[in-house]
This record gives structure tokens, sequence and C-alpha cells, in this order.
């Protein structure tokens, strides 16, 4: 029958999804995806040397910021303060979230925990994670028999 009526059944289900989500946002309700925990948000990559994550966590103090490192794993854990007066305001709006965070990951290669270096500026903050120096590729000289 919605076949019929011109509408695509995956299309309608992305229209009612964007619709609840607008309507959670009007009355001061947390949409899925800041209720998914995925706090903060990371990007990861590659850079030959060494495995670098970009964590976006601004306002928080860096010195609340816990940085801990394994051979194969990452754990990023802070807080991020609650501003005063919030009780005493009444929001039209209210998408930043507050409190405490960890998140967590598995390095795609093992590194060497002893030469990790984080660094906090502008809201970001910056791990580099140097790769394991057996997992690093070698160039191998061939020889002429």
């Amino acid at each position: 029958m919605l076949a019929r009526c011109g509408y695509h059944v995956p299309s309608l289900w992305r229209e009612m999804n964007r619709l609840s989500q607008e309507m959670n946002r009007w009355f001061g309700e947390p949409s899925s995806s800041q209720c998914s925990g995925v706090f903060p948000p990371l990007n990861v990559y590659d850079d030959g040397e060494s495995i670098v994550v970009r964590a976006d966590i601004p306002g928080v103090d860096p010195k609340s910021i816990e940085v801990n490192a394994a051979m194969r794993s990452l754990t990023i854990k802070g807080e991020r303060p609650k501003q005063t007066g919030d009780e005493k305001q009444s929001f039209h709006r209210r998408e930043r979230g507050c409190g405490a965070f960890s998140r967590s990951l598995t390095l795609p290669q093992e590194i060497n925990p002893d030469k990790v270096r984080a660094e906090y500026r502008l809201g970001v903050l910056e791990v580099v994670l140097p790769k394991s120096e057996e997992v690093k590729p070698r160039k191998i000289d061939v020889l002429q028999a």
C-alpha cells in the first residue's frame, strides 16, 4: 500500500526517525546519538611510525584527563564539570553533556607504551602512540648469491 502511495518504505522509516529526533530536541529529551555513550568522539589514524588518536573534549580541564596505554589498548577518562547556575535556568535546548566519561579502544597494532605522548590544545586531546619496534615494517636487503 505504501509503495502505491509513492513512499519507499526505507525512506519513510528514515523520515520517521528524523521527525522523532527533532521532537526529542524540542521537548528536551536526548537523542539516541547523545545516549549512545560515544564520548568523546575520536579520529584514529596511522602516520607510519605511530598511531595517532584525536579526541574532541572541549571544556575539560587537562589536569582532570587520564590517559592509559598498554600494548594494544588506549583508555581516555575525564570529567566535564556542570556549569554553575544551570539548576536556576530554564533551557530551551540542552545538548552539551556533563559528568564523567571514559572511552576505551583496541589499537590496530602493538605500541610502545613507554613512548606515548599526550597533548591538549584548544579542546582537542592528541595522543601519539609510537608503534612497537617488532611491528614496524623493515627493509630487507637482498643479497646476491
